[in-house]
């Protein structure tokens, strides 16, 4: 682990490589699990502002969960989350004609419907965040399904913190990613 600023780093983003391989995973991460995608406080106030722009790219079954449970809903673990369909995948999911689960709030952003992207988690994965009162850890979340894209990450060469430095910069600012970056340069160094 290393420091920067007040964010505990793992080395795990560093020396480990990923990029998303949807042809051989199929978004499973969107579809997987026991629980819908971790939102930050401010991002329940964004999932209400925008649900009716977001609406349309939406499948049936996603409004229909999100018009019952709420935008957002609040976890087991008593942390805000995304709501799911049929305690499935996520009810912002939609798929491609060739079974890939894809994000309909990143598809109303690219359409221009909305200027928010998606939850901060999705945009950082494989990375997490957890927020303690003094520092904020940033980790590398390994997950089976995943393995197509370590594979392709480990044959292109892409470390996770570089494959995630967009939602890197959005989550804690282009300084503190190029500090990262140094010290991921000279950590691999040695």
């Amino acid at each position: 682990m290393f420091q920067i600023g007040k964010t505990l780093i793992s080395e795990d983003i560093l020396e480990n490589d990923f990029v998303c391989n949807l042809d051989a995973c199929k978004g499973a991460c969107c579809v997987e699990g026991e629980a819908g995608a971790p939102l930050e406080e401010k991002e329940t106030g964004v999932l209400d502002a925008i649900y009716p722009q977001v609406k349309p790219f939406l499948r049936p079954e996603g409004i229909k969960a999100i018009e019952s449970q709420g935008t957002y809903v609040k976890g087991l673990d008593g942390e805000w989350e995304t709501p799911l369909v049929n305690d499935k995948e996520c009810a912002y999911v939609i798929f491609t004609e060739q079974g890939i689960a894809k994000c309909g709030l990143e598809e109303a952003f690219e359409a221009g419907a909305t200027l928010w992207k998606k939850p901060i988690s999705c945009h950082l994965y494989p990375v997490r965040v957890k927020e303690f009162s003094e520092l904020t850890a940033v980790n590398y979340h390994k997950w089976q399904i995943c393995n197509p894209a370590c594979s392709l990450g480990k044959t292109l060469e892409v470390p996770v913190y570089q494959f995630v430095k967009d939602a890197l910069i959005r989550k804690f600012g282009e300084d503190w990613y190029q500090e990262l970056e140094s010290v991921g340069r000279e950590h691999l160094k040695t």
